[in-house]
């Protein structure tokens, strides 16, 4: 642990709230202001199409101006988007209101830089446990942004909701004051870096393990995200199951996702992140199989925790991987160029879960996610085919 590390972990709790709410509440907001019902998880979506759009945006930034001076600024507009949120919600202007959601995704894609900047922090051994410790706090996080949401809805009397945001908006201020004594790297050194001979992004995914550490996180985020932005539709809209407990499965979702951070690190470590991926895939299958049953409360409890663990184990599994196959020149480019794909496919899944839900069953939804694993077991396989037989030559 050092300084660092630590100002990075309480950034997390704070500013990660953003997506819990975002992912909580956007959805229903957006079927109470939207003028098209058909449009009601656009504003989640768009949230994800925002944080896809900036992630080249975030890491040229942060190679120009360090990575302090980036994650203070996107705090502090993330924190300006909070407000417009409430605004929009005040006014009932659904257009202002996803405009919200793309500003609060753009501020979003800085903070899943936190992840690097926590894996740079120590020596490359010790990446994977850097990285668990990291999204470790998104337990703490998940709890408190869906009960501030909950407990400040009301704040403000005849407007639910507007209170969460206003709320929300002293969480996200949070990480600009901490990372105020974040210490950055040279920023010379970054600009010096630029100089250098940096793969094309074709030579970067012709390495098998580069593709391998992508699709992990990839397609485990969209299928995470496209499942995730359907279940707070299907639960409430066409199972008639409460908002309440809509918010309960989704808390103990997000802490599917982050408690197995305590010992993601170590596993990988352990056994190394081919096995761990398969692990996670064989959690998305249990996930899938759930979807044969009734679709009740319990049922949507348990599948949601199962696609959070098979979440963690992929997603830790792809960075830790993603950081031992580039070099410290490369690093900007190679992060957001993971960034925009993982991003960029998972706003794609997370815009068509609202539609796809509405059309067919949560049932079948699940059944589509099953191309998208058996994409992540080639890429496995495929780079350690490569590598065994590098090894044995």
């Amino acid at each position: 642990m050092n300084k660092n590390l630590w100002l990075l972990i309480l950034s997390q709790v704070f500013g990660f709230t953003a997506a819990n709410v975002t992912v909580f509440l956007s959805g229903i907001i957006g079927s109470q202001i939207s003028p098209i019902k058909s449009l009601s998880t656009f504003p989640p979506s768009i949230y994800v199409v925002g944080i896809a759009l900036s992630t080249i945006f975030a890491a040229k930034i942060m190679s120009i101006i360090g990575r302090k001076l980036g994650f203070v600024l996107a705090s502090i507009g993330s924190t300006l988007a909070c407000l417009l949120a409430a605004f929009a919600i005040l006014n009932k202007n659904f257009t202002i209101f996803s405009l919200a959601c793309f500003f609060l995704g753009t501020g979003m894609a800085f903070i899943h830089q936190y992840r690097f900047a926590a894996a740079e922090s120590v020596e490359k051994q010790k990446a994977p446990k850097a990285v668990s410790m990291l999204l470790l706090a998104g337990i703490v996080s998940a709890f408190i942004g869906i009960s501030l949401a909950n407990y400040t809805k009301n704040l403000v009397s005849d407007h639910i909701y507007v209170g969460s945001y206003l709320a929300l908006a002293c969480f996200t201020i949070m990480p600009a004051i901490f990372l105020s004594f974040y210490k950055n790297i040279n920023i010379q050194d970054n600009k010096n870096s630029i100089n250098k001979d940096v793969r094309s992004y074709k030579e970067f995914i012709s390495d098998p393990k580069f593709l391998q550490a992508m699709f992990s996180a990839t397609f485990g985020y969209v299928v995470m995200a496209f499942l995730m932005t359907a279940t707070p539709i299907s639960m409430h809209y066409i199972h008639n199951i409460s908002v309440d407990k809509v918010g309960i499965v989704i808390q103990f979702h997000v802490l599917g996702m982050f408690l197995p951070s305590l010992i993601t690190g170590n596993l990988i470590n352990k056994y190394g992140p081919s096995k761990m991926m398969y692990a996670g895939t064989f959690f998305y299958f249990l996930t899938i199989i759930m979807s044969i049953f009734e679709p009740n409360f319990l049922n949507y409890f348990i599948s949601l925790i199962l696609l959070g663990i098979g979440w963690n184990f992929l997603y830790i599994s792809g960075t830790s991987l993603l950081v031992t196959t580039y070099q410290e020149h490369e690093k900007f480019k190679a992060q957001g160029f993971n960034d925009l794909v993982v991003f960029s496919a998972t706003a794609l899944g997370s815009l068509s879960a609202g539609i796809l839900i509405s059309l067919t069953s949560w049932k079948i939804i699940n059944f589509m996610c099953i191309p998208f694993i058996i994409l992540i077991l080639v890429s496995i396989i495929r780079a350690d085919r490569k590598y065994n037989k590098l090894e044995q030559t």
